[in-house]
């Protein structure tokens, strides 16, 4: 566990990302695009695995009707060709009400389709799955069961399993981050945000599980920091011998930021600081409608890596807006950070 000090911001430090807005790379007029995952294909072209819902829905329709599905740009800085869905709620399962939070990955010749389900429309269901196919471009199947469930009542995750983020661990095995909440404490606060959000980790010797979590305590824990400060939306990744975690800020220092972590061993993680700014320090639009009452943030932030380097290159969210008036894919080019 950390126990960060008080956390403050001002003009005269520096993000840890420089980036360059490339812009709203893809939009969909009739949906909310969210969870932007980007992978280089076989093909040379950037393939993005997202997620959507229908504009009817409002913004909160991706509890309950969230589908994922598939677009590819001939090169990061290009527009995206939607080209359909692979993965829609099956009645019956477990992932019966939506499917959301995709997070595609490689190991040797396999595509790995870390997501989402939950059975009720609500976040009590909500688990951690996967789906497998060659081919970027499917067939995609799907285990029946989820890949991570809940601890038991009481226990700080006995809420959901959701946020996926993969890596090969230094030792071999493929280790799952996760992130969960406690339900007695999310049901008896109040506030814009209930409940702490923490991060776990779950283990396997294959990359389609079982995984095993590697201890009854979270690995990531800000609960004792002021203003209920926690973070969501990580994506992780391996350089130069350490692991780093981008994330979006629930408090630290502004919920339109960005977060960067580090850890020589994915079980003690430093103190967080600033990865990206809000969008308006990178991009000048429109006010917004008053029904994108998050207009300014990017969230579910992912990383493009070098195809050759495996370091950051692009940096893909998902934030409100767009000619639609509801959310779409940004993408910012990473002109040089520091780890």
């Amino acid at each position: 566990m950390v126990t960060p000090s008080l956390y403050a911001f001002n003009a005269g430090n520096t993000p840890a990302f420089a980036l360059k807005p490339i812009g709203r790379s893809f939009a969909l007029a009739d949906y909310y695009i969210w969870c932007s995952s980007p992978i280089w294909g076989d093909d040379d072209k950037v393939h993005l695995f997202y997620s959507r819902w229908k504009k009817e829905k409002g913004m909160s329709g991706w509890i309950r009707g969230s589908e994922i599905a598939h677009a590819v740009a001939e090169r990061p800085d290009a527009p995206f060709k939607d080209l359909g869905v692979v993965l829609r709620p099956r009645e019956g399962y477990w992932d019966s009400t939506t499917c959301h939070n995709p997070l595609i990955q490689k190991v040797g010749d396999t595509y790995y389709l870390f997501y989402m389900g939950n059975s009720n429309g609500k976040t009590d269901t909500k688990r951690i799955g996967i789906a497998t196919s060659k081919s970027l471009d499917g067939p995609w199947e799907r285990l029946d069961s989820p890949t991570l469930m809940p601890g038991e009542k009481g226990a700080w995750d006995d809420h959901c399993t959701t946020n996926p983020a993969f890596v090969k661990g230094n030792d071999g095995k493929y280790w799952l981050f996760y992130k969960s909440w406690n339900t007695a404490e999310y049901q008896n606060q109040s506030g814009s945000v209930r409940g702490n959000r923490k991060y776990g980790l779950a283990k396997a010797d294959h990359p389609q599980g079982p995984y095993l979590k590697v201890s009854e305590n979270p690995v990531i824990d800000f609960s004792d920091s002021p203003n209920n400060a926690q973070l969501e939306d990580a994506f992780v990744w391996k350089e130069a011998g350490m692991y780093y975690m981008i994330a979006r800020d629930m408090g630290f220092y502004n919920h339109e930021f960005g977060l960067l972590l580090s850890s020589p061993d994915g079980l003690r993680w430093s103190e967080p600081q600033v990865s990206y700014l809000d969008m308006k320090s990178y991009v000048q639009e429109s006010d917004p409608p008053a029904h994108l009452k998050r207009f300014g943030r990017l969230e579910r932030p992912m990383l493009l890596l070098d195809k050759h380097k495996g370091t950051p290159c692009y940096l893909f969210g998902a934030t409100q807006g767009g000619t639609a008036e509801t959310s779409t894919t940004f993408v910012f080019e990473i002109e040089s950070y520091t780890l």
